[in-house]
């Protein structure tokens, strides 16, 4: 005799409540968790970007350690140049520093003069008060330092631990396959590949478009630049670029630093203004064009579910969880996508569809008609 499980038809409301609990706790520990995840999703991406690499080099016939090795020491050869370029350019920035302390001492005096003659305000009110507010800087310091140091402590404490999660989430990636096997076992095997690599398509296509718009807007930046008369348009421009990994407002914060530098270096303000203009511009033409033709539809994901889950994932990771929003998002929506009773919640994180209508048809309204209605207006 067969035992058949009988299914149990909770209430509404009880499985209303089971969700919510069981969110609660998912983002108490996404939250308690952030030290651990965050490197591991980084090196997850990363392993990503980097197994055609090692996948090529295998085919070559080289060994799976070495080949990925090689793959390593490529990422760590590149982010060591990119971080000596930076630190060139800052260093460029210090040989300044005297010439900004300057002209920001004469700005100041001639705020001081304005205040005084139009407002009636006195020289030795703004000095008072300049003079508090730099002593509660000072004495709130010594804090800031503290947990600057703290902060920078544990990001390199976290950018020394990812090449070695990439090394053995590489190294044994048939291994947590197999897993996956075992876990979804009443699941045809092929289905599960097809997950994966509609997984690894998705994230692939999304970094690499991603890189791609950054040299793009990096250029059209500096261009812009650079036609202003601005110093340093290079280091600005990418630096605006790299802003991008933080969607829709990145850009635009990127802006700020180079308008104020040319308020310190220029007699015009309205350059400054043109420098924000620049970034604007650069920006609502990488929104409506360079991305989406660039990064295409691999990451559909309608513009609404995107500005929420930027929020959500802001206020639980904070910058580190705007960058890593849109490609989670997009994993989570492949993922709803293949299991039946999430399909609606894939659907609404994915593009809204437009809904094609035809122009009325006299006919189709005339056979809709009943023939005893039809007999009665004949």
């Amino acid at each position: 005799m067969e035992n058949k499980q009988a299914e149990v038809n909770l209430p509404s409301y009880v499985r209303l409540a089971c969700i919510l609990i069981v969110t609660t706790i998912l983002v108490y520990w996404l939250s308690t968790m952030q030290e651990f995840l965050v490197p591991l999703v980084f090196s997850v991406l990363f392993a990503m970007i980097l197994y055609p690499i090692d996948n090529r080099l295998e085919r070559w016939g080289v060994p799976r350690v070495p080949a990925i090795l090689v793959c390593l020491v490529i990422v760590i050869g590149f982010l060591y140049l990119l971080f000596y370029l930076v630190s060139l350019q800052i260093a460029n920035f210090t040989q300044e520093a005297p010439k900004l302390v300057e002209r920001g001492n004469a700005i100041l005096d001639r705020l001081q003069t304005f205040g005084e003659d139009r407002f009636h305000i006195k020289r030795s009110e703004i000095t008072k008060e300049a003079k508090n507010y730099f002593n509660n800087l000072i004495r709130e310091s010594g804090s800031f330092l503290t947990s600057t140091l703290l902060a920078t402590t544990n990001t390199l404490s976290t950018i020394s631990i990812v090449p070695l999660y990439i090394f053995f989430l590489m190294l044994y990636r048939d291994f947590f396959r197999t897993f996956f096997y075992k876990v979804f076992n009443t699941t045809k095997r092929a289905k599960i590949d097809v997950v994966f690599g509609r997984i690894y398509t998705v994230v692939k296509d999304y970094l690499v478009g991603l890189v791609l718009v950054i040299v793009i807007v990096g250029v059209l930046n500096t261009v812009g630049l650079l036609i202003l008369g601005i110093d340093y348009a290079v280091f600005f421009g990418f630096l605006g670029a790299f802003m991008i990994l933080i969607p829709y407002i990145g850009i635009l914060i990127g802006s700020l630093l180079p308008a104020l530098f040319t308020l310190l270096t220029n007699d015009n303000p309205l350059i400054a203004l043109g420098v924000i203009g620049v970034f604007s511009f650069v920006q609502i033409l990488e929104g409506n064009f360079i991305t989406p033709y660039i990064v295409g539809s691999k990451v559909s994901i309608n513009p609404l579910s995107a500005i929420v889950v930027l929020l959500l994932w802001g206020q639980l990771w904070g910058v580190t969880g705007l960058i890593l929003a849109l490609p989670m998002t997009a994993i989570l929506k492949v993922i709803f996508d293949a299991v039946e009773p999430l399909k609606p919640y894939g659907f609404l994180l994915g593009e809204a569809e437009r809904q094609k209508t035809r122009p009325l048809n006299v006919k189709d309204i005339a056979d809709k008609i009943p023939k005893k209605v039809k007999d009665l207006v004949d």
